[in-house]
């Protein structure tokens, strides 16, 4: 029985839902975290997912948006959220702050990966392709975070988090540019971005803070 050969565009696809997945599931923890209602735990498990990729197609003039075009995404976030909210009731299970950075994290390498691979594909030059990787990567968890009425944690905990996506981004142009198979760069690239931010939890990096004098 033969495999079925996994195209350049089916190969995107499927990182764009991974990354997707993850977001969402980030968004809709921070969401059970803050006791929002139904519509709450939506909208906010949206912004999260559909946030960065919105933005980013945006600038790349890119018709229609990705969520646009794949509705039946829609109705598997709605899905997601509503057997969520019936399992967090039922368990009541402890939502904390460590919870919603793995699959942050996990977002975080696959939009990185996607964002940069796109723009390449658009013939943008290196760092407006790795910019619009860190865009894609850290706008849907900025919109989670203001929604729930918080600094964005990608401004202010000071932890290594779109610097991980500049890195990340980095590898995908670099991969790029030595000819490697768009998977091979994928991986790379989104490996790069998620295993910085989880060692970067792991061993408390931190970024140099701003020192005001009085």
């Amino acid at each position: 029985m033969q495999l079925p050969t996994l195209t350049p565009s089916s190969l995107l696809s499927a990182v764009e839902i991974s990354a997707t997945a993850a977001f969402a599931l980030s968004g809709l923890l921070a969401a059970a975290r803050k006791k929002l209602d139904a519509v709450g735990v939506c909208v906010v498990a949206g912004l999260a997912a559909f946030g960065g990729g919105t933005l980013r197609d945006v600038l790349l003039d890119r018709r229609p948006f990705f969520w646009v075009e794949h509705p039946n995404w829609l109705w598997a976030l709605l899905a997601l959220c509503a057997m969520a909210m019936l399992l967090l009731r039922r368990r009541h299970l402890a939502l904390t702050e460590r919870a919603i950075q793995w699959p942050d994290a996990l977002g975080l390498g696959l939009f990185t990966a996607l964002g940069t691979q796109l723009a390449l594909d658009q013939g943008l030059s290196g760092i407006v392709a790795v910019l619009m990787g860190m865009i894609t990567a850290v706008f849907g968890g900025v919109l989670r975070d203001i929604v729930c009425n918080e600094i964005p944690s990608a401004f202010h905990d000071h932890r290594p988090y779109a610097v991980c996506s500049f890195l990340g981004g980095g590898v995908m142009v670099l991969a790029h540019g030595l000819d490697w198979s768009e998977g091979s760069a994928l991986l790379a690239a989104a490996g790069t971005a998620t295993g910085l931010r989880l060692l970067a939890l792991w061993q408390d990096w931190r970024l140099p803070a701003w020192r005001v004098h009085r």
